[in-house]
């Protein structure tokens, strides 16, 4: 529930502590050249500090300004400013890219978790921070509210500390206090917050969502940004059950998840029915809405980020967003080619953390393309130049609008098919032949290059066999060949025999990759698979081919031995009759060993108008598609 706006401060603060306090002008005026300044984060940034500050640039000299990520204004990033005001910033917002890329401000790549440690340790001393909190309350006690995050450590180890206190600062509850007595200066404001609007999610990123949202389990702790694609995955989280939030930031989308119970944290192992984070951004109802709320928790970054804090929550889930992905599974996340776009973030310490829990989950999720189209997201190679914030050792999940992407574990090639198959299907044949040329995929890949398709995902579905064991089908997807090859070689020489025809114990690889790459036009496979703890096992698998002149299909399909006489073979010809049915196909045709009597029944047990004819060493099914009789 939204906590009331009361009041939380001591109404005498001003008289107690008004020695303390200085208008910015008088406030400002105590910084020197050549010091080291930090400025609060995000939508908590002193605005009236920064601005008095900025006002005195004739009188400063070498005033390095140290932050992470702020919202508004930033009067002293500008190229005239450069001369007084060097930039030193953990991440590279739109306030200040400009100056950065112009090489007239610095970046540090840092992992968020490790910034406090910079200033505890003195190796990135500060002499003045510049920050906002609340009025004190009857204790003393002055909340940092919005930004916790680095800012706590700032306060904590900066020689002067200048705090802009603003009575419209919400009181947030955690670990986010300062005392009054360990500010120098106090600088009273009411000024509005800096408000922040997130992006309406696009046709592109709701597809994202969805695929991103279909990995979040019930019960699991989440971890979200900022952005279209995490505004869009917080979308299609309504119907889940008791997720948890512990998260760098937050915006106004979450207000609704906490208050249709969606997200309680009930299932949480740490600071459970607790949405914990760092900072938050957003709109005056966001800012109302965790005054006082006993719900949020606003811890420092180095509790936050720590990589071994995330790995203990409950099925911890990590969302991250990067510039570009390259074959291999190297995330680009910091800068494009050779210039510096944002920052290494909590991006690494969250996928880290995830990756590390046994029911964890490290998800990549970006646009396949950008620049309206013009360029995949999906590359070959890193941009010259870029740098690997993620390491492909450490990638687990990537996911696009054109699907999901698993690559932990799995080899180079592997990596690539799964990779090129989630790219725009305009950018497949490039990917693919450079693939090939980069010796990521055996020449033979080159044959495929207009069959990297991914089927409709709408075919996904469940069916329940006669034993009442549920198995999914789906249509069989590039980076499946794997997993095929597995399936195959576990099949008894019979199982072979009926299905190949052949006594050959060897399947060449040619022919795997016929069943695997596929159009989903003339053609279709769907496989049926049953979940492991690696993720899923193929147990069967059925595939049509369309002979367009006489608008029938062939149809064949194998079932592992294990799984055989459990009705599977029936439901995987049945569904693939219903898909060729809404495709207008007419039929199905097959041809089956005399010997292989299990599969004359599978046929003559459809509901369909079956006609058989025997030859000497096969029978020729016809299956004419009609509506079953009543």
């Amino acid at each position: 529930m939204c906590a009331s706006r009361v009041t939380t401060f001591d109404p005498a603060w001003q008289d107690i502590y008004a020695d303390l306090i200085e208008t910015p002008q008088e406030a400002v005026a105590r910084i020197r050249p050549g010091q080291r300044v930090f400025i609060g984060t995000g939508c908590a940034q002193p605005l009236r500090l920064v601005r008095a500050l900025v006002a005195r640039a004739d009188s400063l000299a070498d005033i390095e300004i140290v932050h992470l990520l702020t919202f508004g204004d930033a009067p002293y990033a500008t190229k005239e400013m450069a001369a007084t005001f060097r930039i030193n910033s953990f991440f590279i917002g739109e306030n200040v890219r400009e100056v950065i890329q112009a090489g007239m401000g610095a970046y540090t790549p840092i992992f968020l978790s490790d910034i406090p440690r910079l200033f505890n340790s003195g190796q990135l001393p500060l002499d003045v921070a510049l920050i906002q909190v609340t009025p004190p309350d009857g204790n003393g006690l002055c909340s940092l509210g919005i930004s916790v995050d680095i800012v706590k450590a700032a306060a904590e180890n900066a020689s002067l500390v200048i705090a802009q206190v603003n009575s419209k600062m919400p009181r947030t509850l955690g670990n986010g206090f300062i005392h009054v007595h360990d500010i120098d200066v106090l600088v009273k404001v009411d000024d509005d917050l800096i408000e922040y609007a997130s992006p309406t999610p696009l046709d592109t990123t709701d597809r994202i969502g969805e695929y991103v949202a279909g990995l979040v389990d019930d019960g699991s702790t989440v971890e979200l940004g900022i952005g279209r694609i995490p505004q869009a995955i917080i979308k299609h989280f309504v119907g889940k059950k008791d997720l948890g939030i512990h998260t760098e930031m937050f915006t106004d989308s979450l207000i609704d998840l906490v208050e249709s119970g969606v997200v309680n944290g009930r299932q949480k192992s740490l600071d459970r029915n607790k949405v914990v984070a760092s900072f938050c951004v957003g709109s005056r109802r966001l800012y109302d809405y965790v005054h006082n709320n006993p719900t949020f928790a606003f811890h420092p970054t180095e509790y936050v980020n720590d990589p071994f804090v995330i790995g203990r929550q409950t099925k911890p889930v990590a969302i991250n967003t990067a510039l570009e992905v390259d074959l291999t599974g190297q995330v680009g996340a910091d800068s494009l080619g050779g210039v510096f776009h944002s920052g290494i973030g909590g991006q690494v310490d969250f996928n880290r953390g995830a990756a590390r829990a046994n029911d964890g989950k490290a998800i990549i999720a970006m646009a396949s393309t950008a620049r309206d189209g013009a360029v995949s997201r999906i590359v070959t190679r890193l941009s010259a130049g870029a740098g690997v914030v993620t390491t492909r050792g450490d990638v687990h999940f990537v996911v696009t609008e054109y699907g999901v992407a698993y690559l932990h574990g799995k080899s180079v090639q592997e990596r690539a098919i799964a990779l090129i198959s989630i790219a725009h299907p305009e950018f497949r044949g490039k990917l693919l032949r450079e693939a090939v040329e980069a010796r990521f995929l055996h020449p033979e890949f080159a044959r495929i290059e207009g069959k990297l398709v991914v089927g409709p995902p709408e075919l996904r579905t469940s069916r329940l066999l006669d034993d009442g064991t549920q198995v999914t089908f789906r249509p069989i997807h590039p980076a499946d060949e794997p997993a095929l090859v597995d399936l195959i070689y576990a099949l008894s020489q019979e199982t072979m025999y009926y299905r190949f025809m052949s006594r050959s114990k060897r399947v060449p690889r040619s022919e795997i990759q016929d069943f695997v790459f596929i159009d989903h036009r003339s053609e279709l496979a769907i496989v049926c698979t049953v979940p492991e703890a690696h993720g899923e096992d193929i147990i069967a698998v059925g595939r049509y081919y369309l002979d367009e002149k006489t608008n029938m299909a062939e149809v064949a399909f194998v079932v592992r031995d294990d799984w055989q006489n459990r009705g599977l073979g029936t439901q995987l010809l049945r569904y693939l009759g219903q898909v060729a049915m809404r495709n207008g196909i007419r039929g199905f045709t097959a041809e089956v060993l005399r010997e292989n009597r299990p599969m004359q029944r599978v046929f003559h047990k459809t509901d369909y108008k079956v006609t058989s004819e025997p030859h000497e060493d096969v029978i020729s099914f016809v299956i004419e598609f009609q509506p079953p009789t009543a």
